[in-house]
C-alpha cells in the first residue's frame, strides 16, 4: 500500500480525529523523516552500465541475463524475470530520492531511471515502518528485528531467516549483500510453505492482512545467482490477483527453492528497459513506493 493510498485511508478515518491524534497521524504516515541522505554514497558499487543489449522480452551482458515472460491464464495475469548473474552485487537496492527513512517515496521508474536500472520491483516498502531488519548493497540502515526475513548473500545464494533471533551485524559478518523484511516466506526447500494464506502483516490500521485473491511481488531463488522476480496484476477486470499460496505456487512450479512475498497491491510493480511491463491495478499506472530491488547494466 502506498502512502497516496494511506493518505486516502487517514483523510476518511484517523485525520478525522481532532487534536493530537491526527497530527501523530500525518507524523507517522505522511511526513518524510530523513535518517541518511546520500545512501548510495555508503556503498561503492561497480560500474557495469552500458555494458549489455536489450530486446523487447530479454537482456544479456557479460554480468547478467534476463528473460521477460508475461503470462495470461485469463483470470490471471503476471510477469515472470528469469535473471541470472554473474556476481550477486548485481542485484541492488535503491531508495527513493536516495535517501533512507520513513515515508519517503517515488515511483519506482523514477528510482530506477537514477540508478540505470535494467530490470526493477518494488522493495519491501521499508519506509512505512519502523522496525524490521534493513541492510542494503552490504550496508546496515536498521537493526529492530521484528519478523521472518529474506537474506540474500553475496555468494548468489538467500535464506529466510528470523529477524529477532539475529542482528545486522552477525548478518554483515555472514556475507548478507540484502534483507528484506515483510513476508511471508513463501517456499523453502522447494517446498511450499504451509498456513501462508492466513499470514498477517503489518497488522495496524488499514494494514491489516494481505489476505484472498491480491496484486502480488516476490522474489525467488533458483540456484545460485539464479533468480525469479514475479509481479501479479490484480484488482481489475483484467487480472483478479492471486493468493498468497498461488504465488508460492508460481515459485514452486519454477523451481524455485526459496521464495519470499515482497510489498504487494497497487505498489506491484516491474519495469524493464525504462517500461512498465506489468499493469498495476489494471490502470497503467506506477505508485510510490519507499524502494527498489534492481538489475545493474
Amino acid at each position: 500500500m502506498s502512502r497516496f493510498s494511506r493518505r486516502a485511508l487517514l483523510g476518511g478515518g484517523l485525520l478525522a480525529v481532532a487534536g493530537g491524534t491526527s497530527a501523530w497521524a500525518l507524523d507517522r504516515y505522511v511526513i518524510d523523516h530523513v535518517e541518511v541522505a546520500n545512501a548510495s554514497q555508503l556503498t561503492e558499487l561497480a560500474d557495469v552500465s552500458g555494458t549489455g543489449t536489450a530486446t523487447a522480452t530479454g537482456y544479456t551482458s557479460g554480468t547478467a541475463a534476463v528473460t521477460i515472460e508475461t503470462v495470461d491464464t485469463g483470470d490471471v495475469t503476471y510477469v515472470v524475470a528469469d535473471v541470472t548473474l554473474t556476481d550477486a552485487t548485481i542485484l541492488r537496492s535503491a531508495f527513493a530520492n536516495d535517501q533512507f527513512g520513513a515515508n519517503i517515496i517515488a515511483n519506482p521508474s523514477e528510482i530506477a531511471s537514477g540508478v540505470g536500472a535494467v530490470l526493477t520491483i518494488n522493495g519491501d516498502y521499508y519506509g512505512f515502518r519502523d522496525t524490521g531488519i534493513v541492510i542494503r548493497n552490504g550496508v546496515t540502515f536498521r537493526d529492530r528485528g521484528a519478523r521472518q526475513g529474506l537474506a540474500i548473500l553475496r555468494n548468489g545464494t538467500a535464506r529466510l531467516y528470523d529477524e529477532t533471533a539475529t542482528t545486522a551485524a552477525a548478518l554483515i559478518d555472514e556475507g548478507v549483500w540484502h534483507t528484506l523484511s515483510f513476508g511471508p516466506g513463501l517456499v523453502s526447500d522447494g517446498r511450499v510453505l504451509d498456513g501462508i494464506d492466513a499470514v498477517e502483516i503489518d497488522t495496524n490500521v488499514g494494514n491489516h492482512s494481505v489476505q484472498g485473491n491480491q496484486p502480488r511481488t516476490g522474489i525467488g531463488l533458483i540456484d545460485t545467482n539464479h533468480w525469479l522476480l514475479v509481479v501479479v496484476d490484480g484488482r481489475s477486470d483484467k487480472s483478479a490477483g492471486v493468493t498468497m499460496s498461488g504465488l508460492a505456487r508460481i515459485f514452486a512450479d519454477r523451481g524455485a527453492s526459496v521464495a519470499y512475498n515482497l510489498d504487494g497491491g497497487g505498489s506491484s510493480t516491474m519495469i524493464f528497459n525504462g517500461a512498465l511491463v506489468n499493469d498495476p491495478l489494471g490502470r497503467g499506472k506506477e505508485r510510490g513506493t519507499s524502494d527498489i530491488l534492481y538489475v545493474a547494466g
